[in-house]
């Protein structure tokens, strides 16, 4: 196995196969260990994958044109949970997945966009948002950003949400 010059001794074994060059080792989801972006003589750093999750949700969801995050599922369930009271409220980590090594980042982005919003303009600009927010807050490098548009939200859709039965004609 060929060696990764990016990786710690002190991690453990790991059992995958070797990752495509420049790709980190996957590490994803809230419960992934922590990694060291700075060490200096005077202490370290570390930052959860979980903060970087959080981070790279709120700048996505910044950018005018996103509607929600997440596949399906994910936004049902997320709907639910927002509607127990005491959830968790992890509403800001659905849609986003993401893969931290030690100095670098990797995320993973779903989301759905309002209806006529240009694809294009808009998977740049969630880009540029999300690069920009997680390389500022936490020193790591963002080497991709991969976005799943799912589904395009339609303004009829939230007409359905809102419109309540008819009042009833008779007493």
């Amino acid at each position: 196995m060929a060696q990764n010059s990016g990786t710690s001794s002190g991690q453990g074994t790991q059992s995958e196969a070797p990752s495509a060059e420049g790709r980190i080792p996957e590490t994803r989801g809230s419960g992934s260990p922590a990694r060291t972006p700075d060490e200096t003589s005077q202490g370290k750093t570390t930052i959860a994958a979980s903060v970087v999750q959080k981070i790279a949700g709120i700048a996505a969801r910044e950018v005018s044109g996103v509607h929600a995050m997440g596949g399906g599922v994910s936004r049902a369930f997320g709907a639910l949970r927002d509607r127990i009271p005491g959830g968790t409220g992890t509403s800001s980590t659905s849609g986003v997945q993401v893969e931290v090594g030690e100095k670098q980042a990797a995320i993973d982005l779903d989301v759905v966009v309002e209806y006529g919003a240009s694809i294009v303009d808009l998977s740049r600009a969630v880009r540029r948002n999300v690069i920009n927010a997680v390389e500022r807050m936490t020193g790591l490098d963002v080497i991709e950003v991969n976005i799943v548009v799912n589904d395009i939200h339609l303004p009829s859709d939230d007409e359905e949400e809102t419109t309540q039965p008819a009042p009833s004609r008779v007493e």
